[in-house]
């Protein structure tokens, strides 16, 4: 049997019980201790130095459980449905059905686990009130694409039902203009073409994306190297850098950024997909400008409006650590 007592400091929850099995996995015994909590849950919760047993705090779920009385500390429950903070804005358009946003990196599209507020969509609460809330869903009023957190770039959202199945419909087809500018790690082999792939779940790591042989979804990414960067003292040696625009034909998640380390022209400052180093002046730049994310910027976004029928596009520049990383790129050549 388990206590539970709702303390109201800080809205948490206490739950106190008596674990009377020993020699087994601590995470096991809380588990069959603490029923209505998963053993990832629990240790997730050891992990927080939310478990102690006679005022000492436990953290490796793999201790052997010993028998006495446990208590968990459960922090209290995030509201289910985001909440509107205001957050400014950067509005390229808006009407009575939608709005188009230029998106700053650092800005999650909508919350999601460890990332509750800050997002586009706490903002758009705020901004658009009441007539946001419930399109397109209670968790992400509005939107109907999103942009990676660091990445930059032109959006838009729903304010309305009609809008909302609108532009879902024209996503759903790919009659949408989108194109991207990405500072990559040297340059593909080819300075043009498509790509045409396979993309899903790593079948190496499950939080990543990778080109398959096998399964997943097409996506199809056509590039245009704009410009290099730091040219090689070899003849038969790759440019160190390059600016490349990525028009997408599909939007498959971390599409542009599988798509070019697939080539050998991964972003700069990728955390996820930047296999490889890059040469030792662009290291350089890259640190002593502390780039720490993918160099992705939605530079254009052009669609029909689904209800007023008038021909939309919008463009904007890449954001000012792109332009300073752009800057000390060029001074290499």
């Amino acid at each position: 049997m388990t206590d539970e007592d709702n303390t109201e400091d800080a809205g948490a929850e206490i739950l106190s019980a008596e674990v009377t099995a020993s020699g087994i996995r601590l995470d096991k015994a809380l588990s069959d201790t603490f029923p209505t909590l998963s053993r990832a849950r629990l240790q997730a919760l050891l992990a927080e130095g939310a478990v102690s047993k006679d005022g000492q705090i436990l953290t490796s779920g793999k201790a052997k459980a010993t028998c006495g009385t446990y208590t968990i500390t459960l922090p209290p429950v995030s509201p289910a449905e985001p909440q509107p903070e205001n957050i400014p804005l950067n509005v390229l358009y808006e009407d009575a059905h939608l709005i188009v946003i230029d998106k700053p990196s650092g800005m999650a599209a909508h919350p999601a686990p460890g990332c509750e507020s800050g997002t586009l969509v706490n903002a758009l609460l705020y901004h658009c009130g009441e007539t946001l809330s419930g399109i397109g869903g209670v968790a992400r009023p509005g939107i109907v694409h999103r942009l990676d957190k660091d990445t930059s770039g032109v959006m838009v959202a729903a304010k309305t039902d009609e809008a909302h199945q609108g532009l879902s419909a024209l996503f759903a087809k790919h009659d949408i203009e989108r194109t991207y500018i990405a500072l990559t790690r040297g340059t593909p082999n080819a300075l043009s073409g498509r790509i045409d792939t396979q993309i899903g779940r790593s079948l190496h790591d499950r939080k990543k994306m990778a080109v398959l042989k096998h399964g997943g979804r097409q996506a199809i990414t056509d590039y245009v190297v704009q410009k290099t960067y730091g040219q090689p003292a070899k003849a038969s040696g790759a440019p160190l850098a390059s600016r490349i625009a990525c028009t997408l034909h599909t939007g498959r998640t971390h599409q542009i950024r599988v798509h070019m380390a697939s080539v050998g022209a991964p972003l700069l400052g990728d955390p996820v997909y930047g296999s490889g180093a890059a040469a030792i002046p662009v290291r350089a730049i890259l640190d002593e400008l502390n780039f720490t994310r993918q160099a992705l910027h939605a530079a254009i976004l052009g669609f029909v409006h689904p209800v007023t029928g008038v021909a939309l596009r919008f463009e904007t520049a890449p954001p000012a650590d792109m332009q300073a990383l752009e800057r000390r790129l060029l001074a290499l050549d």
